[in-house]
């Protein structure tokens, strides 16, 4: 037995690069994930607020986005961003009977190409929070 103990070299291991190699493809394999997420995540919310024109439910989004004119974000624990944008004013007065807001004054305005009774602002919007009891005005296609 001991004439073989010699006679083939123990294969050497560089460790600190194999672990380098493995948290660098770890690392990019959850980056790439997370792009995905956030690009589906991010057309689930641009589909749902296009969808949904006279829906009284809010859009998917996280935070206040570009859109932030019809915007309100409601005071509760967490702050629940609410996106008016294309809502018929029944469907936004129905959901400020919801959040136990009041309805302000509404404002109509001239657009081209919007659907008439059509939310274009909130006031107050983000970043402003609107808790209960407050006052919340609309901007609506004039048609």
């Amino acid at each position: 037995m001991n004439r073989f103990a010699d006679s083939a070299d123990a294969p050497e291991f560089d460790a600190p690069q194999i672990v380098r190699r493995t948290r660098r493809r770890r690392t990019l394999g959850i980056a790439a994930v997370a792009a995905a997420l956030i690009a589906a995540g991010g057309g689930t919310a641009l589909a749902t607020s296009v969808a949904s024109d006279s829906s009284p439910t809010p859009a998917a989004t996280s935070t206040a986005t570009k859109s932030d004119a019809t915007t309100m974000l409601y005071s509760e624990n967490p702050t629940i961003p609410i996106d008016f944008a294309g809502w018929s004013l029944d469907g936004a007065k129905t959901y400020l009977d919801k959040t136990q807001t009041k309805l302000g004054t509404v404002t109509k305005k001239a657009v081209k190409g919007c659907k008439p009774n059509s939310v274009l602002g909130v006031s107050p919007h983000a970043p402003k929070i609107v808790h209960n009891g407050d006052t919340v005005s609309f901007i609506v296609c004039a048609g």
